[in-house]
Parts: structure tokens; C-alpha cells; sequence
């Protein structure tokens, strides 16, 4: 998927059981590829866009967001994200975008201070039995990299990045930048 591509109409399930229509035809939708159920480092940055959910709303975005895991799976490790979220075990929307997985996503240097943050953040989550340890052989593996994708209403890519590390993704005020000026998008 390239930044002049067009992104065809379809609906997806989340693991909640709605369903979510992408492209939107009513607003913009961001669609974000993240890595596995329980990933210290996607929950770390999920909870950014929770805590700015109404500003993000607010800018006319709906958050969609994809796990390459199983609905149980994302559902016992992330019940309390109240964004919607997609399963793609066999990762067959992450063929279709081109996101990757490579052992960068976790040797990367640049990754390791959310990794440790991340990390420390969901031990305190698993001692106060706020959540469930994450599987110890994730679905897919620990090698996901995370992806962008700002998608318009009638299906333009308006921007996109594909991460080089596992902590290399928008962040909301990225995001926000994105949909602001989509005449200055870029990857």
C-alpha cells in the first residue's frame, strides 16, 4: 500500500463484535498496525491515544487499530482499551499494508527506552492484577513492526509510515499534524 494508493471498501469485525467500515465515509480513519496481544510497548503507546481519544475524535479520526493475535487473546490482554480493535492472527491485512516483522523491531537500540518503560509499566498492571501477564510465545511472534496509516473517506492514503523499530509509530500530535494539513503529509 502506497501513499497514491486507495484503500478498497471493506468491513471489519473488532473483538468487541461491531463492526467497522474502512475506508469511513464519514471522517478520517487511522489505522494502526501494532504487534501482539499484551506487547509492553503497544500498550504503553495505545494509552496516549486513549488519553487523548476525545481530542482525536474531535479532529474528525477514528481510531482503528490492528493486533496480529487472536480476538481471546486480545481480549483478555487489552478489555480495557476502549478503541476499536481488529484480530489478524493470519495477518492478511498486514500482507495487504506491507507491514513487516524483523528482529530490528526489538534490536534497535532506539526501542529499548519504551521497551523498559513499557515493561515496568505492565509488571505494576500484572502485580495489582489489573491485567493478565502477556503470553510468553505471543501469536505472530514478538517481531511485528508497528504502521500507520491515515485513510481518507473516499479510501486515499493520505499518509503512512511503516516503522523501523518497535516503538517507531505516530504519535497523537503526529497524528493530529497529519490530519490538520493533509496537503503536507508525508511518510
Amino acid at each position: 500500500m502506497s501513499l497514491s494508493s486507495s484503500v478498497p471498501a471493506r468491513t471489519l469485525t473488532t473483538i468487541a463484535g461491531a463492526e467497522v467500515r474502512i475506508p469511513d465515509p464519514d471522517r478520517l480513519v487511522h489505522l494502526q498496525f501494532r504487534r501482539f496481544a499484551g506487547c509492553p510497548v503497544c500498550s504503553l503507546h495505545l494509552r496516549s491515544f486513549v488519553l487523548r481519544r476525545d481530542e482525536i475524535a474531535a479532529a474528525g479520526i477514528h481510531e482503528v487499530v490492528v493486533f496480529h493475535s487472536s480476538a481471546a487473546e486480545l481480549r483478555a490482554q487489552s478489555a480495557a482499551v476502549p478503541l476499536d480493535l481488529i484480530a489478524d492472527p493470519g495477518r492478511a491485512l498486514y500482507r495487504e499494508f506491507g507491514v513487516e516483522s524483523g528482529y530490528r523491531a526489538l534490536l534497535d537500540p532506539r526501542a529499548w527506552p519504551a521497551i523498559v518503560r513499557g515493561v515496568a509499566r505492565e509488571l505494576g498492571a500484572i502485580r495489582r492484577h489489573e491485567k493478565p501477564p502477556p503470553p510468553s510465545s505471543p501469536e505472530g511472534g514478538r517481531l511485528g513492526l508497528p504502521a500507520d496509516f491515515l485513510i481518507a473517506p473516499d479510501g486515499a492514503v493520505l499518509a503512512a509510515k511503516r516503522g523501523a523499530h518497535a516503538d517507531d509509530q505516530w504519535s497523537v500530535d503526529e497524528l493530529l499534524t497529519h490530519a490538520a494539513h493533509p496537503t503536507r503529509l508525508s511518510r
